[in-house]
C-alpha cells in the first residue's frame, strides 16, 4: 500500500488543521493506521492511531481531547484533525499502515510496527 500525508502548513496557536492520508494499491480498510511526529531533533513518536475493525482510536496524552482520527474507507482516506494548536504541536507528521495490527493496543503506539510509510507533511504552529 502506498500512502500519501497532506494537510500540513503553518497556523497559528490555538488554530486548527486537518491533516489526511490518502492509500493506495491494496484494501484500505484492512489496515490500521497510525500518526505519528517528529520535531526538529527529536525522535518520532507517537501521535494517535485508528483501528481497521472498529475504527476505535488511541491518542497520547500531549493530544487527547485536541486531536481526533477518523476514516473513510470509501475514499481510501484517513484524517487527523488538529484542533487548539500549540507551538509544540510543531513537526513532520507521518501516517502509517498495517494490516497486522488489530487489538494490542500498545502496539498502536510503536512505529517499529506500522510496514507503511507516507512521506511526511510538516506541521508549523506558530505562537
Amino acid at each position: 500500500v502506498q500512502l500519501q500525508a497532506s494537510g500540513g502548513g503553518l497556523v497559528q496557536a490555538g488554530g486548527s488543521l486537518r491533516l489526511s492520508c490518502a492509500a493506495s494499491g491494496r484494501t484500505f480498510s484492512s489496515y490500521a493506521v497510525g500518526w505519528f511526529r517528529q520535531a526538529p531533533g527529536k525522535g518520532r513518536e507517537f501521535v494517535a492511531a485508528i483501528r481497521s475493525s472498529d475504527g476505535r482510536t488511541y491518542y497520547a496524552d500531549s493530544v487527547k481531547g485536541r486531536f481526533t482520527s477518523s476514516r473513510d474507507n470509501a475514499k481510501n482516506t484517513v484524517y487527523l484533525q488538529m484542533n487548539s494548536l500549540k507551538p509544540e504541536d510543531t513537526a513532520v507528521y507521518y501516517c502509517a499502515a498495517d494490516n497486522k495490527l488489530k487489538f494490542d493496543v500498545a502496539a498502536f503506539r510503536r512505529n517499529d510496527e506500522y510496514d507503511y510509510w507516507g512521506q511526511g507533511t510538516l506541521v508549523t504552529v506558530s505562537s
